[in-house]
């Protein structure tokens, strides 16, 4: 009766009979080759926001699935212990799932997880991060962890739109990436942004129609002000400046800056902290959000950023608060970190998605900085550096931060101190 029941569930070409009962049984991603569609549980969310199921004991990962849902799904990817799947019919849903309050946006990348509950997202994250954090890392992590949430809808301060030409029509389509595809869905409404970057989504199609540029960055700052990159006759062009605490920033939209609007002042606080001391270095230094804060703690602050339209945006916001004890690197950090000194008091690291190179992490390491803050946009890349920094530097704190509502990511502060350290 249970093999009916299998055949039913599954549908397979025929497998062949073993031959002989010594016969091992065939390895976990083997046993996915014959099914198309299966009907599986989802057990959790895991890093990056897929749900988690098995199926004859091999993960499965589904996007947009919810944990505790019934679904129907469709498998896309087979590999030797893991495969992925599609979504074709939720049979029964999970406590979490409600309808998508943006159906539009639904087969772009940008809301992943609008199908969850706004209150419990940050919680299944936080989940997902803290349980690769222990499996990778395999760090001793603090036992209080704090979650830091805020408005779910309407935080965005910078997005990045493409566009493409219909080739029956002519028309111009802007919008965002269809999930795992660089085919554009037009869009002329993103809820997720501030509302003065969603405003100018209608009259996009029309002002560049006959641009040439295939990517538009938009950014907005405080009172209103919006700024785009590249330079496109309609749109404004230029700096605008945004408020955090006492301090202002200026940048443009080719700047890397942090999204949401409200959580910026308790991300500052969390990464900058009330520590003192001579010297700090912040790495991956950007606009200054984090530079310019610990200049009122230590005497003397280097901060280190490749880009040079940020570190120029940097230097203009030192000059304007007048912290000339910070001074600024406009150099690749793999290339300046030979120049870090030994036991300097304080160092940040906010790297990109890839997380910190085998160079960064040996400097980081045999110079023994007093205190290392780690701010991550990824948690597999920090769980592997945390990994090996361990035997240098211990965990003191972790906060998770919500900075993405509506996407898997999680933004992670880490503080650490040498090991030596009193």
């Amino acid at each position: 009766m249970a093999g009916q029941e299998q055949a039913q569930r599954h549908r397979r070409s025929e497998r062949p009979p073993r031959e002989a009962a010594h016969v091992a049984p065939p390895a976990p991603g083997l046993r996915l080759a014959l099914i198309e569609e299966a009907e599986v549980e989802v057990e959790k969310l895991v890093l990056g926001g897929d749900g988690l199921a098995r199926l004859e004991g091999v993960p499965i990962f589904i996007a947009r699935a919810a944990p505790g849902d019934r679904l129907r799904v469709r498998l896309t990817e087979r590999h030797p212990d893991y495969g992925r799947a599609a979504i074709v019919e939720v049979l029964a849903p999970g406590p979490a799932r409600r309808p998508d309050p943006y159906p539009e946006l639904s087969a772009t990348g940008l809301c992943d997880l609008q199908h969850l509950d706004d209150a419990l997202q940050p919680w299944l994250k936080a989940a997902a991060v803290m349980e690769a954090l222990a499996r990778l890392g395999r760090v001793q992590l603090p036992a209080d962890v704090e979650v830091v949430s805020g408005q779910p809808w309407g935080y965005r301060l910078r997005t990045q739109l493409h566009t493409a030409v219909d080739a029956a029509t002519g028309a111009v389509r802007v919008g965002y990436h269809a999930r795992g595809t660089n085919e554009v869905v037009a869009v002329s409404r993103c809820p997720l942004l501030v509302p003065e970057l969603e405003e100018l989504l209608p009259e996009l199609a029309g002002l560049l129609a006959s641009s040439p540029h295939r990517r538009l960055d938009l950014a907005a700052g405080d009172g209103g002000v919006v700024t785009a990159a590249p330079l496109v006759p309609g749109l404004p062009h230029g700096d605008v400046s945004m408020t955090v605490g006492d301090l202002v920033f200026s940048y443009d939209a080719r700047c890397f800056f942090q999204v949401h609007r409200q959580l910026l002042p308790r991300l500052v606080e969390l990464v900058v902290g009330a520590w003192e001391g001579g010297e700090a270095f912040d790495l991956y230094g950007g606009v200054g959000l984090f530079g310019l804060p610990l200049a009122r703690r230590y005497g003397r602050v280097v901060s280190v950023e490749a880009d040079r339209v940020a570190a120029r945006h940097a230097r203009n916001n030192v000059r304007r608060h007048r912290l000339y004890q910070v001074s600024g690197v406009c150099q690749a950090v793999e290339t300046w970190i030979a120049a870090l000194p030994e036991r300097p008091d304080r160092v940040i690291v906010d790297p990109p998605r890839a997380g910190l190179t085998g160079k960064v992490r040996q400097a980081l390491t045999a110079r023994r900085a007093r205190r290392l803050t780690y701010v991550s946009c990824d948690a597999a890349t920090l769980a592997r550096d945390l990994r090996l920094l361990d035997p240098v530097y211990r965990i003191e704190s972790l906060h998770l931060i919500d900075l993405f509502p509506q996407t898997g990511h999680m933004e992670v502060v880490v503080q650490l101190v040498a090991r030596d350290e009193a």
